[in-house]
């Protein structure tokens, strides 16, 4: 398995990185370290991609795996996970040893934590899910005031990769007329879009302070990611957060 670790100011404790698109088993368009189920690939291949991450970390506890759907449903994870992954896109935890992830392809993978390293958080957002509001609902599921939390987005398409049309834009200006800073005009109703700026300026209304952006673009770092929208079906890349257990003094 190989990965990247969360480059932000977490405390002690607080294990975060995502995965690369290398050092797995899957072939073709998803070589090879493909996290997702959904999008074609041989089911055993992924199924040993995923005990890779659990074994390299050395996890006693599966992953909570998610059905992401560009939904604004955070769960509340306390327990063993379900064999039957929930419909949703963001997934809170304050228990030790359980992993949360989140599985992009260009869509932003977002992890918060408390300053005490107490609670975690993973949030799955695209243009859709962004502005509908799954961080804003992510934020308050984590329960602490935001001015305790800290956020990392993860690898992402990035602004100078993601042209969009006047829906996307319309629909982000009726939303807030600041959010015009994050749309750069590329050619004839069309734009770039800075999604993550996008998601930034939303945690920092929320509250949210201190947030770090991931300096990697999923379309433009071919060797490192997959992309949907450079090459469709593609992998899945995980983006994990575990609060680990407490050492014994």
């Amino acid at each position: 398995m190989n990965a990247l670790a969360a480059d932000w100011d977490a405390p002690e404790g607080v294990t975060a990185f995502t995965t690369l698109r290398t050092g797995g088993t899957s072939v073709g368009g998803y070589d090879s370290l493909n996290l997702g189920f959904h999008v074609g690939d041989d089911a055993d291949r992924v199924a040993r991609n995923r005990a890779l991450v659990r074994e390299t970390m050395g996890w006693n506890a599966e992953p909570v795996w998610l059905d992401q759907v560009h939904s604004t449903t955070v769960v509340r994870a306390e327990g063993p996970p379900s064999p039957t992954p929930p419909r949703a896109d963001g997934a809170v935890t304050a228990r030790r040893g359980l992993p949360l992830v989140v599985m992009t392809a260009d869509c932003l993978p977002v992890l918060v934590c408390d300053r005490a390293g107490t609670v975690a958080g993973a949030f799955h957002a695209g243009w859709r899910g962004l502005l509908a509001g799954i961080l804003e609902n992510g934020i308050k599921a984590m329960g602490p005031p935001a001015s305790e939390l800290l956020v990392w987005i993860g690898p992402c398409i990035g602004p100078e990769s993601y042209q969009v049309g006047p829906d996307v834009r319309d629909a982000y200006l009726e939303s807030s007329p600041e959010h015009g800073a994050e749309f750069v005009p590329d050619g004839p109703a069309h734009w770039k879009f800075d999604l993550a700026g996008a998601a930034v300026r939303r945690l920092n209304t929320a509250g949210v302070a201190f947030v770090t952006r991931s300096r990697w673009d999923t379309y433009r770092d071919t060797d490192l990611f997959f992309s949907h929208r450079r090459a469709a079906p593609c992998g899945r890349i995980g983006t994990f957060i575990c609060l680990e257990p407490r050492r014994a003094s």
